[in-house]
């Protein structure tokens, strides 16, 4: 078929923030705030988004502890760090829709997580990622 071109879509491997990752493996806090104000996140998915309508970024997976209720939000820098544990689905967002939603859910959530299975975790506050990216 002459003309006509295979379009390749965008596999989880290319679902990533280097720069994130990086400040990851310092412990560098202003380094990850840095990073999250100018950079995507990997946030794991339990309903993808429906590909007709780029309003709907799906449903965002969150833990919640049995025995205390506590709702965690794990992030990624690299989708390639998301535990095979988790739902399948990812999302790469950008700076301001991961400041709304921490602020539409910072009374539910009590921790996030940062590559909670590694290489380098990291945890924080909802307070402190919502202060670091109003910096």
């Amino acid at each position: 078929m002459a003309g006509k071109k295979k379009v390749k879509r965008a596999g989880p491997e290319r679902f990533r923030n280097t720069q994130l990752a990086d400040a990851l493996q310092t412990q560098d806090m202003a380094a990850v705030a840095f990073a999250l104000r100018h950079g995507p996140t990997v946030v794991p998915l339990m309903r993808p988004g429906h590909r007709d309508n780029p309003l709907d970024v799906g449903e965002v997976w969150t833990y919640r502890d049995p025995k205390t209720g506590d709702v965690a939000l794990l992030l990624f820098s690299d989708a390639a760090h998301k535990p095979a544990t988790l739902p399948p689905g990812v999302a790469l967002q950008a700076p301001d829709w991961l400041r709304a939603f921490l602020g539409a859910h910072e009374d539910e959530i009590t921790t996030v997580f940062f590559d909670i299975a590694g290489p380098h975790p990291l945890q924080a506050a909802p307070a402190d990622l919502i202060a670091a990216l109003d910096a």
